[in-house]
């Protein structure tokens, strides 16, 4: 089925919950009817934006173009071996819901992820990851559809190209394939990953390490830091964690010599926590206007209540100038800014 809309506010459409509206939004519910909404000229004539949850997206400004919005659903096992499964999950899915499926069939691999917001099929797009893990080290293949003809593509993980929150799909690809549905490789015989931040802990303190343990800790822990977008509209983290290398490390530890720091797969290359920056600058608690830094958790900027996506813009550039007059790093956003 196809559901299409008009001059529709956004408001409760993305986390932040910017007052904004979109000139046409299309949802659908299968492939079929989103190559039916590809053949409308409108998806041809101007801006074309995919969105799915929009957990990851600030407007700037009304968006003027179409967008699209995929509720195709379904989780399926389509391949069983003794120590992994490929399982099939519909690009609409919300993430979290699928985590909880996985878990409670004792599936390994994205317990981790646990509560992250968004749907399947945004996943491979931002290579999503929390607490030691990131949604490249799970995926098997995805279907997606191409925008200019309707012709369906598979991708394969090397066709991906997936790199620290980032992927073909953000990039060269942006806009010109919709994915549809996201395979993932997943273990009957799951190893635990737990040495990101205070994990280990608090998977100790619920009974030792299991699969629903680890997925119960996460939980705790990110609702422990994040502001619910109800209360206070967000992304969750606003910038990337920068990676530097190690010389730049040894030059902050001179005047901070605990900062936090995590080893990455390049040689010489470590990644220090944004948030420990900025909340090192005072900025945690702070606001400009109605956009404001949140109290617990520096990398989350947030909608104290009717902030324009420029108020939320402005606050950004200035903790990014801060972080770079103070510590020459510069702050990439994670977020992805639209307008």
């Amino acid at each position: 089925m196809i559901r299409s809309f008009e001059n529709i506010s956004l408001k409760g459409r993305h986390t932040f919950g910017i007052d904004v509206k979109a000139r046409y939004l299309f949802e659908y519910d299968s492939v079929s009817d989103l190559r039916e909404i590809l053949k409308n000229p409108l998806c041809h004539e101007g801006e074309l934006l995919l969105m799915g949850a929009g957990s990851n997206l600030l407007f700037l400004s009304d968006y003027h173009g179409v967008i699209l919005h995929s509720c195709i659903s379904g989780i399926d096992v389509s391949e069983q071996h003794d120590d992994y499964v490929i399982i099939k999950v519909g690009a609409g899915v919300e993430w979290d819901s699928l985590v909880e499926w996985c878990v409670d069939r004792g599936f390994g691999g994205i317990e981790n992820l646990s509560l992250i917001p968004g749907d399947a099929g945004a996943a491979p797009v931002q290579n999503i990851g929390a607490y030691g893990v990131e949604f490249k080290d799970v995926f098997h293949a995805c279907e997606a559809i191409s925008t200019d003809d309707g012709s369906q593509l598979h991708f394969s993980w090397e066709d991906c190209e997936f790199a620290y929150r980032d992927s073909v799909f953000k990039n060269r690809l942006k806009n010109k394939v919709i994915v549809t549905w996201v395979y993932l490789k997943l273990s009957r015989k799951p190893s635990y990953t737990m040495e990101y931040g205070n994990l280990k802990d608090a998977v100790a303190s619920l009974g030792g390490p299991s699969l629903r343990n680890i997925r119960q800790a996460v939980i705790s822990i990110r609702q422990s830091k994040l502001p619910d977008p109800v209360q206070f509209g967000n992304a969750g983290s606003f910038f990337k964690n920068p990676v530097v290398d190690t010389k730049q490390l040894e030059t902050i530890r001179v005047q901070y010599s605990n900062v936090p720091y995590y080893n990455t797969v390049e040689p010489g290359k470590v990644k220090i926590p944004a948030g420990w920056l900025i909340d090192k600058l005072g900025w945690k608690g702070k606001s400009l206007g109605n956009a404001g830094v949140h109290k617990d958790q520096a990398l989350v900027l947030i909608n104290l209540g009717g902030a324009t996506g420029s108020e939320v813009k402005k606050l950004a550039s200035q903790i990014s100038a801060d972080v770079r007059q103070k510590f020459n790093i510069d702050l990439e956003p994670e977020v992805n800014m639209i307008g």
